[in-house]
């Protein structure tokens, strides 16, 4: 089948950029979506025009690399799905699909479809880690943890740092990301003497990015391939009231 692309094109910050048309042919149902953009780069090749620029790495939905935003949905219409994991039998011959990066001041555009998303990193490290002594692995796992709190710190845990929630909220916050990444320490025994320190530095490392706030709109979770939860927002913000009242 022959797929209609609109695809932003910009060659780097500094210059504008624009939707560009292209027709990508010879597409079969079991490619992915990242198999049809190889596609569309082949054939640009071959016409001796500058490849398409897009993020990958893993292409399991494990990396959280591909982030795109298709047809306005951030990975595309596939609920718990990241755009890697996109396949094309969504999709009918003659269809026109609109694909652009993530949109948010702190993800700057480096070229094309590909964003810098290193404030997710520079947040992390400002707290998101555990510097405490806990042991070896034996000693670890000696440590009881009931049940529930464990699951729901391997949940937030399942966080792949994609930015999808960033991208589809409309007032581009990163609280979902940021209160995984809390949360999944402030569940376990081993988070606990870092507890007040992680959520405050992490907290200010967000706001010093140019994320916006979080209005609970819940876009964030309908668009996460993770399926984490807002109520791990309401947990960060338990979490950062207490730091805040204790440091006082």
């Amino acid at each position: 089948m022959n797929i209609t692309l609109k695809v932003w094109r910009q060659k780097n910050a500094s210059q504008p950029g624009a939707l560009v048309e292209y027709t990508v042919k010879g597409i079969v149902p079991e490619m992915s979506f990242l198999e049809m953009l190889d596609t569309l780069n082949e054939q640009l090749i071959a016409r001796g025009e500058d490849p398409l620029a897009f993020d990958s790495d893993c292409r399991e939905g494990i990396c959280g690399m591909c982030d795109l935003v298709i047809d306005g949905r951030a990975h595309g219409p596939d609920k718990g799905a990241t755009t890697c994991q996109l396949h094309m039998r969504r999709y009918k011959d003659g269809d026109v699909v609109t694909v652009e990066p993530f949109r948010s001041k702190a993800f700057p555009i480096v070229k094309d479809l590909v964003v810098d998303r290193s404030s997710f990193d520079r947040i992390q490290a400002a707290g998101g880690f555990v510097s405490t002594n806990t042991g070896g692995a034996g000693e670890a796992n000696a440590i009881l943890i009931p049940h529930d709190k464990a699951e729901k710190a391997m949940d937030a845990a399942s966080c792949i740092g994609c930015g999808a929630c960033v991208a589809a909220c409309p007032n581009a916050s990163a609280m979902l990301f940021v209160a995984a990444k809390v949360s999944q320490y402030a569940l376990l025994p081993q988070g606990m003497p870092e507890r007040e320190k992680r959520v405050l530095a992490m907290r200010a490392a967000m706001d010093a990015e140019g994320f916006g706030h979080c209005t609970n709109e819940y876009e964030c979770e309908a668009a996460c391939p993770k399926d984490i939860k807002i109520s791990n927002i309401a947990r960060l913000n338990r979490e950062f009231f207490r730091a805040t009242l204790i440091s006082e």
